[in-house]
């Protein structure tokens, strides 16, 4: 690891150092640092992969700030997306408070979350903006925020000014010509930028595979319409409750189709509100509970719920499955799946649809027909920020290494391409200068696992043994040395109850522990020498490697 306080120090340039987001999809947070002072922006966090057994959620390690903390004087949030606040509330109270900036329902999100961890208003110093806002952070950071749509209201990119020159942040993005809200992206201020000079282009990366242009948010709002329009039952609609441009326009649509919304699940329940109280969702009607609906008519309900993802807890899981306290799916029910599995959830979405179907439900979708569009900027629309910006140096973000890498490839196409392109990871240190733009070392960067209400007691060998577990199962063997010795085990997850099995492992380590006694053996000896008599006959009698736990009592 090489220390940034010591990298470069001949000549002042401005440090990016991604701590999360770079080659992944999820924990994005970024540092800025110029001699003493340094600017954070995004907390977020990502969700377990498989074979990440028992973790609820991942966020930044943020051991870099924390050592620097005393030179933190603010923070920038894009927008509310978990993916880039879900993990403020276990960052922030490590850190001095210093002024986070954001838009009005970015701040109510995370108001939201700070409150659930009991993180009082005062402990934070929460101030909103807008976009075309400018502020000063310490003396070398000036930001100016930019509008870019997404499918969150609020979403915003900035324009950083330093002493070596403007760096353009999209952050997450994609051009949509006719969002729900009506407000495009600034492309016009970037436009500016980048006749005035962009020294680095930070781009997103996560749609760089895609030809075209992703499309817009209206498209699928009405492919949504006629898809329930042609409904004669309950309709049932999932989809991600951060996406409230999409919430929006299905409560337009169900008031002119003559439908009542009922909302189910939590945290789609908590975005509503939220965007409700702060002026970001109208409702044309109010919404209701499961249990105001007994007076309507099948095709006067539409259900908005979660469980986009195949979650078994959330509601669509608890539907297929048929444990939902208070609804039961049948026959003539409409459910629409206004959503993409997310890279990891393909087969936990797949058991939901197959299920669904089982159930004798109508099951509606993507691709065909088109209800669900990416958030994100394909190809045409990536083009477009990097001929408007014209950068000096690119810095492809917010995607896997194939994304960043295919971003790249495409900078290189266009007339005017950047002068370099760098594909970072997580805890480079990448040094920026007139004519500098590399690596110039790294910090300690990774995810910390939360399981429970414990943060950062799993780690990697934790998880190997959970997955071992898994897959071989457990053996305990417990020997009593006096007044005669005997062993006793306990099997789990390695295979069906075998007494003949169970015997021979028994006096395999009943030998052991016999001579053990005979020679006087410390105790320490006698149960490795016990570990590891059973496990060769294990391995030799089944080819199976369980985990083994060895308990002497004298």
């Amino acid at each position: 690891m090489t220390n940034p306080d010591t990298a470069d120090s001949a000549t002042p340039t401005l440090q990016v150092i991604p701590l999360g987001g770079m080659g992944e999809i999820g924990k994005n947070i970024f540092a800025y640092r110029y001699g003493d002072e340094i600017m954070v922006v995004d907390g977020g966090l990502a969700f377990p992969k498989a074979h990440q057994m028992g973790i609820d959620l991942i966020v930044p390690r943020i051991d870099y700030l924390l050592e620097h903390q005393h030179l933190i004087k603010g923070w920038v949030l894009t927008h509310g997306h978990e993916d880039h606040i879900g993990g403020l509330p276990y960052i922030l109270p490590r850190l001095p408070r210093v002024p986070v900036y954001s838009a009005g329902l970015t701040l109510g999100l995370v108001r939201e979350k700070l409150t659930e961890f009991g993180i009082k208003d005062g402990e934070v110093d929460l101030r909103e903006v807008q976009p075309g806002d400018k502020v000063r952070i310490g003396q070398h950071f000036h930001v100016e925020f930019v509008r870019m749509t997404h499918s969150i209201p609020d979403n915003m990119g900035y324009i950083l000014t330093t002493p070596v020159g403007r760096v353009v942040h999209t952050g997450d993005f994609k051009l949509d010509e006719e969002p729900a809200d009506g407000k495009t992206s600034d492309l016009a201020r970037l436009e500016q930028a980048g006749k005035e000079g962009v020294l680095l282009l930070i781009s997103d990366s996560t749609n760089a595979e895609r030809p075209g242009h992703t499309p817009s948010e209206a498209e699928i709002a009405r492919n949504l319409e006629g898809v329930i329009a042609g409904c004669r039952g309950r309709v049932f609609l999932t989809t991600f409750a951060s996406n409230v441009h999409r919430i929006q326009n299905v409560l337009h649509i169900a008031h002119r189709q003559g439908r009542r919304v009922v909302m189910e699940g939590r945290s789609m329940l908590k975005y509503a509100q939220v965007a409700q109280g702060l002026g970001y969702m109208e409702a044309p009607d109010p919404f209701l509970t499961s249990d105001d609906v007994g007076e309507l008519q099948d095709q006067q309900i539409l259900f908005v719920c979660t469980g986009s993802q195949g979650q078994p807890m959330a509601v669509l899981g608890r539907l297929a499955f048929g444990t939902h306290a208070k609804i039961a799916l049948r026959r003539g029910d409409t459910v629409i799946l206004s959503s993409n599995p997310i890279p990891g959830n393909e087969d936990a979405v797949n058991l939901i649809v197959n299920r669904l179907y089982e159930i004798g439900v109508d099951v509606i979708y993507p691709p065909n027909p088109r209800i669900h569009a990416s958030g994100h900027a394909s190809q045409e629309e990536l083009a477009t920020v990097l001929n408007l910006t014209r950068p000096k140096f690119f810095l492809p973000w917010h995607g896997e290494p194939r994304h960043q890498i295919n971003h790249a490839k495409l900078a290189q196409t266009l007339p005017r391409p950047p002068k370099r392109t760098l594909i970072a990871k997580n805890g480079d240190i990448v040094s920026l200068g007139g004519d500098e733009f590399r690596v110039s070392g790294t910090v300690p960067a990774g995810g910390v696992y939360v399981d429970g209400l414990g943060v950062g007691d799993v780690g990697d060998e934790v998880l190997l043994d959970r997955v071992n577990l898994s897959q071989e199962g457990l053996i305990i063997m417990n020997a009593v040395l006096h007044p005669t010795p005997h062993v006793e085990i306990v099997t789990r997850g390695f295979v069906r109850p075998n007494r003949e099995l169970d015997f021979q492992i028994k006096r395999v380590a009943l030998e052991v522990v016999e001579q053990g006694v005979r020679e006087k053996k410390r105790l320490e000896d006698v149960r490795d020498d016990m570990y590891g008599a059973v496990r060769r006959f294990v391995r030799k009698a089944t080819g199976r490697n369980p985990i083994l736990i060895p308990m002497i009592v004298d």
